[in-house]
């Protein structure tokens, strides 16, 4: 049921070859089945033997980055092929009798790519208030001016383990919920650095630079 062809014009023919969209595609599958980021999902196909197993890929193979996953749902996207590896998963359903007529497995297919992105968005913040506490937390004198500033015990239960390890919430609601903490925080470490009062060189870490950038695409 998944296969190269159905892909081959969102596609270009030149240059090296890319990963095979039809491998792509049952990753997708799985990284939404399994509720994983896109981090999460290229480290099951790299690590995991039911995932090399699902995917033929040889017991030796180092898998691939992570960030082609996105690149994969930008394209298929760009180009309207977003239902195309999920209509032909539920009509070989269908046909074996997995599933019967009608129901709602069509109309939910669409939100699959959608959902696996906003996994990936939500990790996206979540690592970028870690990385930013982390920096300042190491940076010198910063720690005294951060204590000043927010609950650091706080910080350092919701942000010591990486936020790329953990299972991210299963349902909807879990998950704007997370996303508001992590947006909450994210801002509260932006205004205090931006506050008059606070060193001017506080700005100038990368890490505080980029989660502001981030706070704004998301």
């Amino acid at each position: 049921m998944f296969a190269d062809e159905p892909f081959a014009d969102s596609f270009g023919v030149r240059g090296a070859p890319g990963m095979s969209p039809a491998v792509l595609s049952l990753v997708t599958v799985l990284q939404f089945t399994e509720n994983l980021t896109d981090r999460q999902a290229a480290e099951a196909a790299r690590d995991g033997l039911s995932w090399k197993c699902a995917l033929g890929m040889e017991l030796t193979d180092t898998g691939f980055d992570f960030t082609v996953l996105s690149k994969f749902r930008a394209r298929i996207t760009g180009h309207g092929r977003e239902r195309t590896v999920f209509d032909r998963l539920v009509d070989h359903c269908r046909t074996e009798g997995l599933i019967g007529a009608g129901g709602r497995q069509r109309t939910d297919s669409t939100h699959v790519i959608s959902a696996v992105r906003d996994l990936n968005r939500l990790e996206l913040a979540g690592e970028s208030v870690r990385a930013a506490l982390e920096a300042l937390a190491v940076a010198v004198a910063a720690p005294a001016w951060l204590a000043s500033q927010a609950d650091v015990a706080e910080f350092a239960h919701r942000y010591g383990p990486g936020v790329n390890g953990w299972t991210m919430p299963s349902s909807q609601a879990k998950r704007d919920r997370l996303a508001q903490v992590f947006a909450q925080d994210g801002y509260a470490i932006v205004r205090v650095a931006w506050e008059a009062d606070a060193p001017v060189w506080i700005r100038g870490v990368e890490a505080v630079q980029i989660l502001r950038q981030v706070l704004v695409q998301i």
